[in-house]
């Protein structure tokens, strides 16, 4: 008998633990295991006093999908919205410095790692977008580490349309810290910003970034019960199990016009 293949691969090397999201059949979607694995990676490297820095990055053409909608159509409707409120905090309160390295697609729920992460570089192959809206759904969770971030009228416009942006859309917004121009150019981006937090002290990385995500830490401590409970709301209703089905189903739902 074989064990599973894991979903988060974890690697460490040269002060930095790298997380790699290898969940190809369903586009790195927020499955229960795939979380749970991504906190397990998150937590070793939180407790190693060798490590600098994580790196968040993916196998495939996808960075992450956002929720595993095979599992939020049965599921009870407050499982995978507390679940992701949980993952992103782990990211914020781990005392190493997060860095995302996307050079795929990124869709509704991913968007909260993204947001969670301290530092994000985006290669060309990069496209954003809050497809919540479409199937019935708002960016709520989400909205924990991204609101304290994002430009206002940004939100507005990509939370209320679900457009489609890009890499240097997602720089000028403010959902990333940098967009790249290509896979090489990623790398050199991503060896600076390491070979930078090498040079940080374990007490200073921490209480820097704790310093810098003081925002987001009260948008999760004020705001985090009240978006768990509109999430599973919108979950649970009539209208979201259409949008869902309609989008594993591959067809338009009820409401397009």
């Amino acid at each position: 008998m074989t064990s599973e293949a894991p979903l988060v691969h974890v690697t460490t090397a040269d002060a930095v633990t790298t997380l790699t999201l290898d969940s190809p059949h369903n586009r790195n979607a927020l499955s229960t295991r795939l979380m749970a694995e991504l906190h397990a990676g998150l937590a070793l490297a939180a407790a190693d006093p060798e490590v600098r820095a994580v790196v968040l990055g993916h196998t495939g053409k996808v960075f992450c999908a956002g929720a595993d909608l095979s599992e939020a159509t049965g599921a009870d409707p407050t499982v995978g919205p507390r679940g992701l409120v949980e993952l992103q905090r782990a990211i914020v309160d781990c005392a190493k410095p997060v860095i995302a390295v996307i050079d795929g697609h990124v869709r509704a729920g991913g968007l909260g790692l993204v947001g969670a992460a301290d530092l994000a570089l985006a290669g060309p192959a990069a496209t954003f977008a809050f497809t919540e809206v479409r199937l019935g759904l708002a960016p709520a969770v989400i909205s924990l580490p991204l609101r304290p971030k994002l430009d206002p009228r940004a939100a507005s416009r990509y939370y209320l349309t679900g457009e489609v942006f890009d890499a240097a859309e997602a720089a000028r917004i403010g959902l990333i810290t940098r967009a790249t121009e290509s896979t090489e150019d990623t790398g050199v981006a991503l060896k600076g910003l390491l070979d930078a937090l090498r040079q940080g002290s374990p007490q200073g990385l921490a209480e820097s970034k704790r310093l810098a995500n003081a925002d987001v830490v009260r948008s999760f401590e004020r705001d985090a019960d009240e978006l768990v409970e509109l999430s599973a709301r919108l979950f649970g209703s009539a209208e979201a199990q259409e949008g869902m089905r309609a989008f594993l189903e591959k067809r338009p739902a009820r409401w397009v016009r």
